[in-house]
């Protein structure tokens, strides 16, 4: 996590039903297949082939009744190896040997396996998906999305049992409440948050109860007001809903929501005499299309002239060229995490199934299937990238308080449940903090070591 200021502006960046092989089943596959797939017409066998593909996945999925897949020792580095094979096959556009080995792929990965089985299997479905058609049904079957109840559920499971989103949320938060703080004396005790991806609004509830802390403490009022951006009007209203909901338990916090949908573009934000504004882009940027699009909200964000600016973005490799370099990163982020699970929940554990497949396993499916120009498009950057792109639009980097350290590494030991062993000043379990950037920066890894950067 970095901080960028403008003037005393700072901004924080984080541095993770097809069964059997009868000739009565493929003929009906051959019937369901949408003839105007590439597959069909990209070499003599495809259709077949594809046929095997969409069998072996089935079987993969029946794994489930059947109990766990077992990769035998050392398969593990050959499951890899298939991941990076079918990903360059396809950027070559070798599709019938693309297919080849994901039918092999499928056959060591499980939904219910270990932790790599697990996010292999949600890649080599987003593989999948983007060798096909969007009107062909077998697209629309791998990547059907999870009830919006359902993916909620697991947002809300994910929040709970790993530091991954509250590490974000409260070291932005204790950086917002410190800016407040600096103003004191000239903003009328009041804050507007501008938060470009609301997304439940979880990060929140912890910023009110710290505001009314402060206002106890000062034994005055205090008015939050935060706009909104969000994905859905149905996201916009239950939001809102709940922080009003929360914040009436604070007498003296008068709190006002307004909520906007995402990709509009910054209009008519009435700014109220002397308060303090700041602008929270948790994990937005990267999402965003193209680097104009990122370009055009810095300079949005710029125009504002907030008093800090919250950045929380995943880092990735230096190497930026194209699908492969993402998808590789995407790799490694992607399999930290679910292997970061295992540090919170039992792999049997019903909450860790749901977690993995409503929520990650969506993401993967969701980058690895789209193409760049789409809006489901992940970006991984390296710290320096980000900020560099924000010195260009005239944000420059202050230190970060030892408070919000102190802060971050405290949650992680808090948290820690499985791991008796922490080690002192990095954490807890397999976590670890990092400062980095001569303490601009703050960085939340998994089995990292633990040391400046």
């Amino acid at each position: 996590m970095e901080a960028i200021q403008e003037k005393n502006d700072e901004l924080l960046s984080l541095s993770l039903a097809i069964v059997g092989h009868s000739d009565r089943a493929e003929k009906k596959l051959k019937r369901r297949i949408d003839v105007s797939d590439p597959l069909i017409t990209s070499g003599e066998g495809c259709e077949g082939k594809i046929i095997r593909l969409l069998q072996e996945r089935q079987n993969m999925l029946n794994i489930k009744q059947r109990g766990k897949r077992v990769i035998q020792e050392g398969k593990g580095l050959h499951l890899i190896h298939l991941l990076l094979v079918s990903a360059t096959l396809i950027n070559e556009n070798n599709i019938s040997s693309a297919i080849d080995n994901l039918i092999e792929l499928y056959q060591y990965v499980s939904e219910s396996g270990d932790s790599g089985q697990r996010v292999a299997a949600y890649f080599a479905d987003g593989l999948t998906a983007r060798i096909l058609t969007r009107r062909s049904p077998f697209y629309r079957l791998i990547m059907s999305k999870p009830a919006p109840a359902e993916e909620f559920s697991a947002f809300t499971q994910l929040y709970r049992v790993s530091p991954f989103y509250q590490f974000a949320h409260f070291t932005a938060n204790q950086a917002i409440v410190e800016a407040f703080e600096r103003q004191e004396e000239n903003n009328n005790w009041a804050l507007h948050v501008i938060d470009f991806d609301i997304l439940h609004g979880f990060q929140w509830p912890s910023l009110i109860q710290s505001l009314s802390e402060e206002a106890t403490c000062s034994n005055r009022s205090l008015s939050l007001r935060i706009t909104g951006f969000g994905r859905s009007l149905e996201e916009l209203i239950e939001t809102e809903a709940r922080l009003v909901s929360f914040s009436k338990s604070f007498q003296n916090i008068n709190f006002e929501f307004h909520g906007f949908l995402r990709g509009l573009k910054l209009r008519n934000l009435r700014r109220r005499e002397n308060e303090t504004v700041v602008v929270n882009l948790v994990f937005h940027l990267s999402t965003l299309k193209d680097i104009l699009q990122i370009s055009d909200t810095l300079t949005s964000v710029h125009s504002l002239n907030p008093s800090i600016v919250v950045l929380v973005e995943r880092e990735g490799s230096r190497n930026r060229c194209g699908f492969l370099s993402s998808y590789v990163d995407a790799l490694h982020y992607y399999a930290a995490m679910f292997d970061s699970l295992d540090d919170c929940l039992p792999l049997e554990s019903p909450e860790r199934l749901s977690i993995e497949k409503n929520h990650l396993g969506k993401e993967i499916k969701e980058a690895i299937a789209c193409e760049k120009d789409e809006t489901n498009y992940l970006r991984f950057e390296m710290l320096e990238t980000w900020r560099g792109r924000m010195e260009t639009h005239g944000f420059s980097g202050m230190k970060l308080s030892s408070r919000a350290t102190i802060q971050a590494k405290l949650l992680l030991k808090m948290g820690s449940h499985y791991h008796t062993h922490l080690e002192e000043d990095c954490g807890g379990g397999g976590f670890r903090v990092c400062e980095r950037d001569d303490g601009m920066a703050l960085s939340l890894g998994w089995q990292v070591p633990c040391k400046k950067a």
